[in-house]
């Protein structure tokens, strides 16, 4: 799974948490359960605007045990730390944007080409086999050159040889003579599934009892 994707699906449980938090909070202060004519259960936070979000009960129920400030304390530091590493592995991104592209003859001349457009084009290339599943390319950071990172997934029966084969010489060796880049390492990891086990099942026939004979 993609940082993207983790980070979408962990964005929208944050924000439907907070909106449904939100909700309540905006009902009881509107007093909308009166003016609609709901009558919550007794446990239901913030019933009317003069209700507080949390109890003086609540609040008050543990402050004078031991355990409690050395627990909130140490349940806000998690979070903290959590939060502030989620948000450094976000600045922190291993894959590149563009690419810079060799132009001789041309003094002056940048041209980059976009990262995502490249690792279309490698996965198209390599997901033309039949017995490619699924194929995923992205262009990382390295220290010399940039690299490109890979991972395909065969059908049961796929050969990755022939794979490794296609993908050295078919869309890694177009891609380096289009983009005219002298050299662009690749890791490529194969995964080839299993063929689901055939489950054979056999019933023995019932065995007859023995009638023996009825003695009148």
């Amino acid at each position: 799974m993609r940082r993207g994707v983790v980070n979408r699906v962990v964005l929208g449980l944050v924000g439907m948490v907070l909106l449904g938090v939100g909700v309540l909070v905006l009902a009881g202060g509107l007093n909308l359960y009166r003016h609609l004519g709901v009558a919550p259960p007794s446990w239901w936070p913030l019933t009317s605007p003069d209700q507080p979000v949390v109890s003086e009960r609540s609040r008050m129920r543990w402050v004078a045990e031991d355990w409690w400030w050395p627990a909130v304390i140490s349940g806000l530091s998690v979070l903290v730390v959590g939060t502030v590493w989620w948000l450094v592995a976000q600045l922190r991104r291993s894959g590149l944007s563009s690419i810079a592209v060799p132009t001789p003859g041309a003094g002056g001349l940048k041209l980059r080409v976009a990262a995502r457009a490249l690792e279309e084009v490698l996965e198209s290339g390599t997901a033309v086999l039949p017995e490619v599943e699924r194929a995923g390319v992205r262009l990382v950071r390295a220290p010399r050159h940039p690299r490109l990172r890979g991972a395909v997934r065969l059908t049961p029966g796929g050969d990755p040889a022939g794979l490794v084969a296609h993908f050295e010489d078919g869309p890694r060796a177009d891609a380096l003579a289009s983009l005219g880049l002298p050299e662009l390492p690749a890791e490529l990891r194969v995964r080839v599934l299993q063929a689901a086990p055939v489950e054979h099942r056999h019933r023995w026939p019932r065995r007859r009892r023995k009638q023996h004979p009825r003695v009148v």
